[in-house]
């Protein structure tokens, strides 16, 4: 009986895939390259939960906070002493771009938002990478490690903190 257990645990983690997370985090490390091949590196760590919340905290170079909530992207910048509030009127967010993306090989999917081509690199149900050009012709690649996926996350986490003092910016 264990082993019948075993070997069903084991058959529906194979064929799990990246549209099936409900949470990521993970560190990252992203990297920007111009159009001159001027290249900047970008480290953090990032965490989501379905049904849209992302926060992603960058520690290198330089200190910031975006918490991208339902409606809005939230960055608050230490060394400007500064939040900036946007109001968002896509549906996207990490979780829609993972559900709209198709595999074309394994561990290879594509997906396709506001006219840009994101190619997500994956093993099994964590992924590796996500790689576009964005609407400035920048290539954008975000590595990921120490993945852990489909783990509850408190969602008190997403609750933006902007400290006193902060200038708000509204766009």
């Amino acid at each position: 009986m264990k082993f019948k257990l075993l070997l069903l645990l084991l058959s529906s983690t194979a064929f799990a895939e990246i549209t099936d997370l409900t949470s990521f985090q993970a560190k990252f490390e992203q990297s920007i390259t111009d159009e001159k091949n001027k290249k900047i590196v970008y480290k953090g760590t990032i965490q989501a939960s379905q049904p849209r919340y992302a926060l992603w905290k960058y520690s290198q170079p330089i200190e910031k906070t975006v918490y991208v909530l339902k409606n809005k992207v939230i960055m608050v910048e230490p060394d400007l002493e500064q939040a900036i509030i946007k109001t968002i009127n896509s549906n996207f967010d990490f979780f829609s771009l993972l559900q709209s993306a198709k595999e074309i090989r394994k561990d290879v999917y594509t997906a396709i938002f506001n006219n840009i081509n994101y190619t997500i690199y994956t093993k099994g149900l964590k992924i590796e990478s996500i790689t576009y050009v964005d609407e400035f012709e920048n290539k954008v690649d975000i590595s990921f490690k120490d993945q852990e996926v489909n783990k509850k996350i408190d969602l008190n986490v997403f609750n933006p903190y902007i400290p006193m003092g902060y200038d708000i910016i509204r766009d």
